[in-house]
Formats: C-alpha cells, structure tokens, sequence
C-alpha cells in the first residue's frame, strides 16, 4: 500500500491530465490595457435581501489584475465587496464615485440601468 499525504500537504489532485492547461481554474483572458476596454456600472438589489450592489462588468483582466483593481476600488468607497469572472461587485450605491475613478484609471465607462 502507498503512503497518504496528509490533508493540508500540497499537490495536484489530478491523477492523469493529457490536455489543457496546469491550473483549470486559470482563465485565458489577455490583460488589456484600460483603453480598449468599455465597462458598464450598474446599481442593482436582485436576489441580494434588498441589499443594494454596485456592479461594474464588462473587465478584460487576469484574475490577479481584477483581483488588484478590486482592493482599490473598494478601499477608495470604504466598503466591502468582491470580484468575480469579470466583473467587481462594491456594497453599497457607488455608481458615480466609481464612475469617477474609473474614468481617472483611463476606462471607458458607462452608467447601466436605472
């Protein structure tokens, strides 16, 4: 019988990869620069207890660079928050705050919604 690892001891679980990338999770997007990219920031409450969230989508960055983005904007609103597949969730009615910085940073910004 072979030896276990114990549970917290890294590695690749993955007992036979052929094809694709090391990291499934990675995702295969180019970190484009800020002016080629057009966002959206929208205020929403769906499906949220009737908490309001700011969303900005519509990112085109590695999911470090997003994650990066993310601290920034929300230590600048001086809330909490999240990113997600390409898009940055901040609690909280941010929109034209936001909109601000974004703008600054060299995003192409748009007000989505209502």
């Amino acid at each position: 019988m072979g030896k276990r690892k114990a549970s917290g001891e890294g590695g690749d679980r993955a007992v036979y990869r052929e094809f694709g990338p090391a990291d499934p999770m990675a995702r295969a997007v180019p970190d484009r620069p800020p002016n080629q990219q057009t966002l959206r920031v929208e205020v929403s409450r769906k499906g949220r207890g009737g908490k309001t969230v700011t969303i900005i989508s519509g990112f085109q960055h590695t999911s470090n660079t997003l994650n990066t983005l993310a601290k920034h904007l929300k230590a600048q609103c001086g809330s909490g928050g999240t990113a997600k597949e390409d898009s940055i969730e901040i609690q909280g009615d941010h929109a034209q705050k936001l909109l601000e910085l974004l703008a600054t940073k060299g995003y192409q910004v748009k007000r989505s919604g209502g």
